[in-house]
């Protein structure tokens, strides 16, 4: 749970940072890429972290923009990752002009459930990690360099002058 709002706000701008760098490298074709017929695509996956965040933030109670078009995924990587600049700008915007520290303590229904608004932004950003590991997989199987979120990833290892772990 927060117990401030940089204190979020910091956390948020390494996870926003992390997933903007995982959304930079999609590409057009890359969007199609699924598990399955039954499952999301990549450019679904990510066109969600994109729309559910102000989703989120209103179900909170934080008033956020929702993103226009949500319902439709775009067939243009280079939207999805330029949206999701403004919803994290967006959403750093919204919370400090919303909410205090002091308000961090209040409890909050939502989705049915009781809990203090510092865990809500907690949920928020435990969102996004989850769909950006989501994203990581389907990334490679669509031949995509993956880009490391908590360290190199495996294609990183040899421009840092490092051996590959093995498998």
């Amino acid at each position: 749970m927060y117990t401030s709002i940089s204190e979020f706000i910091q956390e948020w701008n390494q996870e926003a940072s992390s997933t903007q760098k995982v959304l930079d490298v999609l590409t057009d074709q890359s969007l199609q890429q699924e598990v399955s017929p039954e499952d999301r695509t990549l450019g679904r996956i990510a066109w969600h972290v994109v729309t559910s965040t102000p989703g989120m933030l209103n179900e909170f109670g934080i008033t956020a923009e929702n993103v226009e078009n949500g319902d439709v995924v775009p067939t243009s990587a280079k939207i999805i990752a330029d949206t999701f600049r403004k919803v994290t700008a967006d959403t750093i915007e919204a919370v400090q002009q919303q909410w205090t520290d002091a308000s961090l303590t209040e409890m909050k229904n939502v989705f049915g459930m009781e809990m203090p608004k510092g865990v809500t932004l907690s949920l928020l950003i435990k969102h996004i990690i989850h769909h950006r590991g989501q994203m990581t997989v389907l990334m490679r199987q669509a031949g995509l360099n993956v880009p490391g979120v908590y360290g190199p990833a495996r294609e990183e290892w040899s421009h840092m002058g490092l051996e590959v772990p093995a498998l």
